[in-house]
């Protein structure tokens, strides 16, 4: 297993869930639970990056912290400043794992690791997993990933693609939904491809769909996109799947 770096995102402000990452969940601020995922997949560094001193005062009790700029657009952007403030390797292995998803299997890391090491070919490693339900389909919310034969990605929507025209048009709630990916958003570069990425200029396709990845296809390189060897839970966007979340949990215990 190669060595990598596991970068984790956090910010406090969120238009759904204000101060999301240092939400309770059975006792533990929520991005300690992100911190404790990538320590089990067996990262070699863990790095929390945040513009908010609430996070860094709590994160840095379990993990290092970066401290970065409030300016930034994406989570990507927030990673380039971390690989440079660090003085990190072009070479290096990252993993850019969301503050939001407390419970992103270890394997799931893993994979996306072994992934890239093996396709020097490719910029980005990231998974997906099938639709549960035709709702789903519809949410645009949940991004849809369309494949190559080579497990690359084609396009990523919040539309639902492919767009089976038969039962679309006749009635959208009838799809199967196992027919589609949902993009789970877990990706693997190499530090200097983050570095070349955040010098692109934006393209209008992430503009109008406000999904960040559309970027590198846009300018030609390849996003290897494999299925999740564990189905993830859904991200937390709101306080209810929050709710939600702890109650399921609850259940099982």
């Amino acid at each position: 297993m190669n060595d990598f770096t596991v970068i984790i995102p956090a910010r406090f402000g969120s238009s759904r869930f204000p101060g999301k990452p240092l939400a309770d969940i059975n006792g533990k601020p929520m991005i300690q639970h992100v911190v404790e995922r990538a320590e089990e997949a067996g990262a070699s560094s863990v790095i929390v990056a945040t513009d908010d001193q609430r996070i860094a005062d709590v994160a840095s009790a379990f993990s290092k912290v970066v401290m970065t700029s409030p300016d930034h657009e994406s989570g990507t952007e927030r990673l380039s400043e971390v690989i440079r403030l660090q003085g990190i390797s072009d070479d290096t292995l990252i993993v850019n794992v969301q503050g939001d998803e407390p419970f992103v299997p270890a394997a799931n890391i893993r994979q996306v690791v072994e992934n890239l090491s093996r396709r020097e070919d490719v910029a980005i490693t990231t998974l997906a997993t099938e639709m549960q339900s035709s709702e789903d389909v519809l949410n645009p919310n949940m991004v849809k990933v369309v494949r190559n034969a080579k497990g690359e990605a084609l396009y990523f929507s919040r539309s639902a693609i492919p767009f089976a025209r038969g039962s679309m048009l006749s009635n959208p709630l009838n799809n199967d939904p196992a027919g589609f990916l949902r993009h789970i958003g877990l990706y693997a570069y190499r530090a200097g491809y983050v570095c070349q990425y955040v010098d692109y200029t934006p393209s209008a396709l992430e503009h109008i769909e406000s999904l960040e990845q559309l970027r590198a296809l846009w300018y030609g390189d390849k996003i290897h996109v494999d299925v999740a060897v564990e189905p993830p839970p859904v991200g937390i966007d709101t306080p209810e799947d929050l709710d939600r979340l702890l109650a399921h949990l609850n259940q099982g215990s």
